[in-house]
C-alpha cells in the first residue's frame, strides 16, 4: 500500500506546524491540514518561555520571533489597594533554554515565522482549507478522508497527530474524553494597540480585586492586553460592548495611549485528555490539554509536546525504535502538564477570589509571608521526567539539559544538532565541544558523572559510562 506521507497532522497552528518542521528536519514526510484559509490575524497567546524559544530555535523561527517580542522584568500580584502580594522576578534573564525566561509575543507573528520556516522544508506540506472529516486506524496505517476546495480526498499515513485545538475533531472521533480538573471561569480579553508606551505598566500584573479580578500584561511589539473576570450576573454581550469596555479601562488612565484591536470572551478551563495516544493516533497541544492562562504556559505546553513527539515518531518511522517508545509520550508529558495546570489554577484562584472576607484573609497570609521572607521570587520548578524514556536511577536522568553558549555567542544546539548527544568527559577538548568544555565539565562534576546522554528534546536520558549509556539507549529504543 502506497502511503501519501509518514505523518499526517490535523491543525496548522503553532503546535502542528512546529511538529511538522521538527519531523521534516529528521527526514520524515509530513502533510499538515488546516481548515482555515490563513493565519488567524488577531492575538491569542501572549507568552513563550525560554524552553519554548529553544524549540523554535530548532524549528528555525526563534530569531524572527525575538525580533517582535518584548521582555518584562517582573510579574506582580497586587490587591485591591495596589499593595504587593507576590512578585516573580528575573523573567528577563536568560533561562536554562538559552533564551530570556519570559518573552511576550504576538501570536500571528509567531505563526508567520513558523510557516516561513515550514516552507523551506521539502518534506513538509501545509494545505489550507483542507479539513479532516473522518479517519480509520487500519493497524499498519491511518486512512483519512479530507474535504478540500477541489473535492474530497483520501490520505494514507503511518501516523495521525491531532493538533487541532480544544474542540479537536481527532480527539472526538477517537472517543477520547477529558479529565476535568474543575477550574472554569469566564473572562473578557481586551487587546490594545499601543500609541504611547510611557503611559502603560512595565510589569505584568494580576490585580486581585474581589470587585473585578483583572490581568494586565505586555504582548508582542505594539500591543498590550487586559483581561477582566466576568461577574455571574453579566452576559458576554454586555461585557463586549465598547462602552462597557471603555468604563472598565477608565481606572488605568490610558485613553489616547491605546486603541482597541480585539475583544473576546473566553472560558478559562483546566482539562487533560485521558489518552494522548490511541493506536496510530496521537494528540498534542490544546487537543490534549487546556490550562488557564495565569502561568502563560498554553503555547509553551504545545511546543513541548511537539519536541517530545518529534524525535520519537521519527525514530519509530525510520525503524530506529520500537513503536512502544510512543507510549512514553503521555507518561512524560502528563505529569509536567498537571504541574503546569496546578500552578495556573493556584494563581487563578488567588486572582479570582470574589469574597471580600476571603480576599482579606489571603492578603493577611501574603503579608505575613512577606514579613517572614517565605514568599517565592518565582514560580515553582516543574518536575523532571520520572517515568518514560530515561535511565531511571542515574544522576540527573529526566532533568532539563541547559543550552550552553560559547564565549563568542554560539549556542551548543546549533553545533551538536538535533539528534541525541553522548558527551564524555575525556572528549571535551574535541573541536565541537571545546567552546563549551568548561561548562560541560562543571555539569558533569555536579552530577558526579563521566558521561551524559542527552535526548533530542534536550532532557537528560541518563549519566554513567559511555558503554553503559550506549547500551541503555539501544535497549530503551528497542534496537538492542
Amino acid at each position: 500500500m502506497m502511503l501519501d506521507c509518514d505523518v499526517l497532522i490535523a491543525g496548522g497552528g503553532p503546535t502542528g506546524v512546529t511538529l511538522a518542521i521538527l519531523l521534516a528536519k529528521r527526514g520524515i514526510s509530513v502533510i499538515v491540514l488546516e481548515k482555515e484559509a490563513d493565519i488567524y490575524p488577531l492575538p491569542r497567546a501572549a507568552h513563550i518561555d525560554h524552553e519554548g524559544m529553544r524549540i523554535l530555535q530548532e524549528a528555525g523561527a526563534a530569531d524572527d520571533v525575538m525580533a517582535t517580542s518584548r521582555r518584562v522584568t517582573r510579574y506582580d500580584f497586587l490587591n485591591a489597594k495596589g499593595d504587593l502580594l507576590l512578585r516573580f522576578t528575573g523573567s528577563d534573564r536568560t533561562g536554562p533554554g538559552g533564551w530570556p525566561a519570559a518573552n511576550m509575543i504576538h501570536q500571528p507573528s509567531v505563526e508567520t515565522a513558523l510557516r516561513r520556516s515550514l516552507a523551506c522544508e521539502t518534506l513538509a506540506t501545509l494545505h489550507s482549507r483542507w479539513e479532516l472529516t473522518s479517519f480509520q486506524d487500519e493497524s499498519d496505517f491511518v486512512t483519512a478522508q479530507i474535504n478540500t476546495p477541489d473535492g474530497d480526498q483520501t490520505i494514507r499515513a503511518r501516523y495521525l497527530v491531532g493538533a487541532d485545538g480544544a474542540r479537536s475533531p481527532v480527539r472526538k472521533m477517537s472517543g477520547i474524553h477529558f479529565d476535568d480538573l474543575r477550574f472554569e471561569e469566564a473572562w473578557l480579553v481586551v487587546d490594545m494597540l499601543v500609541d504611547d508606551y510611557f503611559r502603560l505598566p512595565t510589569a505584568n500584573l494580576q490585580i486581585c480585586n474581589p470587585e473585578r479580578p483583572t490581568t494586565c500584561v505586555l504582548m508582542g511589539e505594539g500591543r498590550h492586553r487586559w483581561e477582566f473576570m466576568i461577574k455571574p450576573n453579566e452576559t458576554a454581550e454586555q461585557v463586549s460592548d465598547d462602552a462597557f469596555i471603555e468604563k472598565l479601562m477608565e481606572p488605568w488612565d490610558v485613553k489616547g495611549a491605546v486603541r482597541l484591536e480585539r475583544k473576546a470572551v473566553y472560558t478559562f478551563r483546566a482539562r487533560i485528555a485521558e489518552h494522548w495516544r490511541k493506536g496510530r493516533v496521537l494528540l498534542a497541544g490544546d487537543a490534549a490539554h487546556q490550562t488557564p492562562p495565569f502561568a502563560g504556559q498554553g503555547m509553551c505546553s504545545g511546543l513541548r509536546d511537539a519536541a517530545n513527539i518529534a524525535w520519537k515518531l521519527a525514530a519509530v518511522v525510520k525503524g530506529e525504535a520500537d513503536p512502544r517508545l510512543l507510549d512514553s509520550y503521555q507518561k512524560e508529558r502528563a505529569p509536567h502538564l498537571r504541574a503546569t495546570i496546578d500552578m495556573a489554577i493556584m494563581m487563578g484562584r488567588m486572582v479570582c477570589t470574589t469574597s471580600k472576607w476571603s480576599a482579606f484573609m489571603r492578603d493577611m497570609k501574603f503579608k505575613l509571608g512577606r514579613m517572614l521572607g517565605k514568599l517565592p521570587d518565582g514560580p515553582p520548578a516543574y518536575p523532571p521526567i520520572m517515568e518514560g524514556a530515561i535511565l531511571a536511577g542515574s544522576e540527573g536522568a529526566g532533568r532539563y539539559f541547559p543550552q550552553l553558549m560559547s564565549a563568542n555567542g554560539v549556542r551548543i544546539d546549533d553545533i551538536l544538532g538535533n539528534r541525541h548527544w553522548l558527551i564524555e568527559r575525556d572528549r571535551l577538548t574535541e573541536p565541537a565541544l571545546a567552546p563549551f568544555g568548561h561548562s560541560l565539565c562543571e555539569w558533569l562534576d555536579a552530577h558526579n558523572a563521566d558521561a551524559v546522554l542527552v535526548r533530542p528534546d534536550r532532557y537528560v536520558f541518563g549519566t554513567g559510562s559511555r558503554d553503559q549509556l550506549h547500551a541503555a539507549w539501544q535497549k530503551m529504543t528497542g534496537t538492542a
